[in-house]
């Protein structure tokens, strides 16, 4: 890796890649991740299904199974907030919402002014988001900070914005947008998610919360402190986020890595690309653009 000192900024062309999950039931995760989310199954083998869009050979979430593992508790653990799904346009928003609603599938929902989105919960309690962006031109910077907020979402507006078309599936384009995660102090995430990887803050206001971004999107990655004073990451023996992925360039991914190291954190090369690791244990994986 080079040692070369580098800005720590991550380039602007970056993506997310899949997210790994710890879950007690295959057979039960797969249920839910196929029929209420319509992800489909890309790669299956005794104890793990990789699962993807439809059409598209294009790994989202990876499911691997700890019989017994317990569900996530409803507070006190460090690791994953939610990740996020990220649909191509709102039709597909709302074609989704139209197959929770006939499905009878509780939801949350919310207008955060850069986007529209529902959150769910899956069998382990897993937390999951799936949204579609408002385009960049309807975003506002305000002092420095992009204005986001929670509101009420117009379920009927986006419902509309369907036409009328059924849900087939997550359809061609969707991907991870980005991943939230409850950490244990502001402070300590930010000097490792952006002091030494390389994000960039877009709106530091927000209580208990940081949103970071890598090419001004309104953000890659959220942090937070909600889950508690006490909290501790979750056990090898509980439902959980086991690794999530970012990929670029190869040099930007090197030159990552490599003031991640130089920060004294937790860096080893592991086929493909390396693998970091936060103060709570959450492991991040580095890859280049062409191995997602």
């Amino acid at each position: 890796m080079t040692t070369s000192a580098e800005p720590a900024r991550l380039p602007p062309d970056l993506t997310l890649g899949p997210v790994r999950l710890q879950v007690g039931d295959l057979s039960r995760s797969l249920a839910y991740y196929e029929g209420v989310l319509g992800l489909g199954v890309l790669e299956r083998a005794a104890g793990s299904a990789v699962l993807g869009p439809s059409g598209e050979r294009v790994p989202l979430v990876e499911l691997r199974e700890r019989p017994g593992s317990l569900p996530v508790p409803r507070r006190g653990r460090l690791g994953l907030y939610h990740f996020a799904v990220l649909l191509p346009d709102r039709a597909s928003l709302g074609r989704f919402v139209t197959h929770l609603a006939a499905a009878g599938v509780r939801i949350g929902a919310s207008d955060h002014r850069v986007s529209e989105a529902l959150y769910l919960t899956d069998p382990d309690g897993l937390g999951i988001e799936v949204y579609a962006d408002r385009p960049r031109s309807a975003w506002e910077w305000e002092a420095g900070e992009l204005v986001m907020s929670t509101d009420p979402l117009d379920l009927d507006s986006v419902a509309a914005a369907a036409g009328g078309r059924p849900w087939t599936g997550m359809p061609p384009g969707t991907r991870i947008g980005h991943l939230h995660l409850h950490v244990g102090t502001l402070g300590q995430a930010s000097a490792f998610y952006q002091d030494a990887l390389g994000f960039e803050p877009t709106v530091r206001s927000y209580p208990g919360a940081l949103f970071l971004s890598a090419g001004g999107y309104h953000h890659h990655l959220g942090l937070n402190t909600w889950a508690g004073d006490a909290a501790v990451p979750a056990g090898d023996g509980e439902a959980r986020l086991l690794e999530w992925t970012v990929a670029a360039g190869p040099a930007d991914m090197e030159r990552a890595a490599a003031r991640v190291a130089q920060a004294g954190y937790s860096v080893s090369e592991a086929a493909p690309g390396w693998l970091l690791t936060d103060p709570w244990g959450t492991r991040l994986r580095l890859v280049t653009s062409s191995t997602p």
